[in-house]
């Protein structure tokens, strides 16, 4: 199986006024994400909104993401829980439908010590073979998946990965002078982290910006700094109001203008108010204006 890398779109999931996944809006948008030449799909991550999701309803996202997407980009499919069992019933799902990689949060809410993390990875990989990603978030899972730690995690034979959104520049650069295989998950350095070598973003503003993702992406990867510089430039507002905005209600409002209708978040998380509304117009401004 090859490696991954690329721009991942951690993507939303598409809600009717009333709630409800809406599966022909999923399909669009998923349609958007791969002709804007994203490599990688994720669904039912934190900016899909899995906390809020029914184990059915996840399961079936990711089988419609597996048959719509159809090869045309790498899929990742988030398979965290708190109970062992759940994560390797839901990681058999994801592998049975053909995922290319499982995301994998250590246990969360009052979780275990490191041993028992550890004890809950090596019982997933015991029963699928498909590519791990490690999911490093400590501010939501309340655990930090440092360095040393994660090097002991790579021990275990289908651990490839890890996605590091504790937003601290430093721990992207002390994981990939480790040697390990990164994949950036905080908006603000984005473009630095791909300089510092990561193989890739994984990234829930691409439900909104995928063409300025995947072009500042292929600019760097063909050397031509100076132009991705620019593109980072203009999609650096946009990023830094997401990270210090309710996250994926900010996204989707942008993906909304932006991109296509992906409804609102499913309550009780509400979406934006006037001013954070105003506040984010101003930042995908310079998007707008260019896309022109």
């Amino acid at each position: 199986m090859s490696t991954l890398k690329g721009i991942c779109a951690a993507s939303c999931t598409p809600m009717r006024d009333d709630g409800a996944v809406d599966y022909d809006a999923f399909r669009s948008h998923l349609d958007s994400l791969i002709g804007a030449g994203v490599h990688i799909i994720a669904v039912n991550g934190g900016t899909g909104e899995f906390a809020f999701l029914t184990t059915e309803e996840k399961r079936r996202i990711a089988e419609t993401a597996a048959s719509h997407i159809d090869g045309r980009a790498k899929l990742i499919v988030q398979t965290s829980a708190i109970r062992t069992e759940d994560c390797i019933e839901a990681s058999l799902h994801a592998e049975g439908i053909g995922a290319d990689a499982l995301l994998v949060l250590p246990p969360y809410f009052e979780g275990p010590v490191p041993d028992g993390v550890y004890y809950h990875y090596e019982r997933i990989a015991e029963k699928v073979s498909t590519p791990m990603m490690v999911y490093n978030v400590p501010m939501h899972s309340g655990f930090d998946i440092t360095p040393e730690f994660f090097k002991r995690l790579s021990a275990i034979d289908n651990i490839k990965y890890i996605k590091d959104t504790s937003g601290d520049f430093n721990r992207v650069q002390e994981l990939l002078a480790s040697g390990a295989t990164v994949f950036n998950g905080s908006d603000p350095f984005a473009f630095h982290a791909l300089l510092a070598g990561c193989n890739g973003c994984f990234w829930g503003a691409v439900n909104a910006i995928a063409p300025e993702a995947v072009e500042m992406y292929n600019l760097v990867q063909e050397g031509k700094l100076a132009q991705a510089l620019a593109v980072w430039n203009r999609i650096l507002p946009a990023n830094l109001f997401f990270w210090r905005s309710p996250y994926n209600p900010a996204v989707k409002a942008a993906t909304n203008i932006l991109t296509g209708n992906v409804g609102d978040c499913r309550k009780p998380v509400m979406p934006l108010d006037g001013d954070q509304m105003a506040e984010l117009k101003s930042a995908i401004a310079p998007i707008l204006s260019h896309r022109k």
